[in-house]
């Protein structure tokens, strides 16, 4: 198990990662990230014919200043693709008005493969993320 955060505030531009500054919890060599990154490297070590991962993230979000209230919304993405069974959707009441969000899902990586995941801002806005944690647990 790894876990990656990111506790000050961050503004995400539309289409772009969540980026973590911290390794919380110490990765295993199947997890590579760099510091500062939002893409994370899951890596099918295994005998089987794949590995599999779960994936969760939380974090508050909000709109910024000088941003249109409405819907936000972050997914888990797979090689830069958001997944829409990890998407969190909030609309908050008014700009800087925080939300909780918290999304999983379980990505497989076959044997002797790569795949890349990470956190990414599916609004048509830039968003505010603060208090970002990022685990990932290998569960087969």
């Amino acid at each position: 198990m790894a876990q990656y955060t990111s506790i000050a505030p961050q503004t995400v531009p539309v289409g772009g990662n969540v980026t973590f500054e911290n390794e919380a919890v110490r990765a295993t060599p199947a997890v590579l990230h760099r510091a500062g990154s939002g893409v994370f490297t899951l890596r099918g070590c295994t005998e089987q014919c794949r590995a599999l991962y779960r994936v969760s993230f939380g974090a508050n979000i909000a709109v910024p200043t000088g941003e249109t209230v409405g819907p936000i919304s972050v997914a888990i993405s797979l090689a830069g693709e958001a997944l829409g069974s990890s998407t969190a959707i909030v609309t908050p009441a008014a700009v800087e008005d925080y939300w909780n969000i918290y999304v999983s899902d379980i990505i497989p990586v076959p044997r002797g493969c790569c795949v890349t995941v990470g956190v990414r801002n599916t609004s048509d806005i830039p968003i505010d993320v603060q208090n970002a944690s990022l685990i990932v647990e290998r569960i087969a």
